[in-house]
């Protein structure tokens, strides 16, 4: 199944933080604050169990290496992005907003919205039947705050949104899953590939403005990673174990533009809401010295079939690697756990090539002084 890829002015104290290098304590366990999560198949937490879909990780392997060694729902052989980030910020792991598990006090911890096969676009990803379109995402989000105000009243409720932490991964399978599904697909035939990239912008500023409109004021936003690098495209698109190229143009021209918008927005509010994590620099580290990170591949998944293990579905039939943590990908699209765990250090120490305007560990100590 494809997959958005890999897989984001402050006040001045925060840019002096961030030139500087100095280390801030992290904020007490107890100061552990809210952690909602939109997007598609690289954070979805198991929404999709709930669903009639294709799109679906609930089978083995998926879950091989997880503490329950069962599959989740999560795309993945063990823990995703939102897991390493949960525990980073001292929080329990986000519940998929449709788990009847997400009730009482454990609504306090935040939730999962994301569905695997969505895009930016509602177009995107229907071909597999029933997902949870970002539209819906946000008014899920709506939803679980009037069940927080039943239980802890509105103020409260407003506390935890606003000083909430927000993960927004979403955008890759707008080209893998639509623009790039079939030769001259419908997407394809109505716009050229930079006035798709800069329509795609524009209506994912839209979500992002109805986030904050919801009372989001911390927000991570990932952009794709090397789209043409993973080894479904390798497998399909590739040639001689190139990336493919119109899949790689796609990317350089949307995460720039993705930067800047995110940069756009901050002006408008007047204060740094969003965060922009450059997953794809980090997977370009994997992909250009593997060995470097204890990968002896980051072309060859390491649950598939076929060349690079990049066809088809990962299942019990599919030729499976017996150390996961060799491999930077799990499956045909997306990363192992080991993958998300290096991805995740990016995200809470990683310089401002990585994370701008600051990383995540930045983020939490000035908040926790606040």
């Amino acid at each position: 199944m494809a997959t958005s890829s890999f897989q984001t002015s402050w006040l001045a104290v925060a840019l002096v933080v961030v030139a500087s290098g100095i280390t801030l304590a992290p904020p007490r366990a107890e100061a552990a604050r809210a952690f909602f999560v939109f997007g598609d198949s690289l954070v979805d937490n198991g929404n999709n169990n709930y669903l009639t879909t294709t799109a679906r990780a609930d089978s083995p392997p998926y879950g091989i290496d997880y503490p329950t060694h069962r599959p989740t729902g999560r795309f993945s052989n063990g823990f995703n992005i939102p897991d390493f980030i949960s525990q980073r910020i001292g929080s329990e792991p986000t519940l998929p907003y449709l788990s009847p598990e997400l009730r009482g006090q454990r609504l306090l911890v935040g939730a999962n919205f994301a569905s695997a096969g969505i895009g930016i676009l509602n177009d995107t990803g229907s071909q597999f039947i029933n997902v949870i379109r970002m539209y819906q995402q946000l008014d899920y989000f709506r939803q679980y705050q009037q069940k927080v105000v039943a239980l802890i009243g509105q103020e409260r409720t407003r506390k935890l949104v606003n000083q909430a932490l927000v993960l927004v991964t979403v955008g890759g399978n707008d080209f893998v899953n639509n623009y790039y599904l079939v030769p001259y697909s419908a997407r394809s035939r109505q716009y050229s590939l930079p006035n798709y990239v800069r329509f795609l912008i524009s209506e994912f500023k839209k979500q992002l403005m109805r986030l904050h409109d919801l009372g989001a004021r911390r927000v991570m936003v990932t952009g794709t990673g090397p789209l043409g690098c993973v080894p479904a495209e390798l497998a399909m698109r590739g040639r001689n174990g190139q990336c493919a190229a119109e899949l790689q143009k796609a990317a350089s021209l949307y995460n720039p533009q993705l930067i800047q918008m995110l940069k756009d927005l901050n002006k408008k509010y007047k204060s740094q809401v969003f965060i922009a994590a450059n997953t794809q620099l980090t997977h370009n580290d994997f992909i250009t010295n593997p060995k470097a990170f204890g990968f002896i591949s980051s072309k060859v998944a390491c649950c598939g079939q076929g060349p690079y293990n990049g066809l088809g579905l990962c299942t019990v039939a599919s030729s499976l690697c017996n150390n996961r943590d060799q491999y930077a990908f799990w499956d045909p699209f997306h990363p192992s756990q080991k993958a998300n765990r290096l991805i995740v250090q990016q995200i809470m120490t990683g310089s401002t090539k990585y994370m701008y305007p600051m990383n995540l560990s930045t983020i939490m100590a000035l908040d926790s002084r606040l």
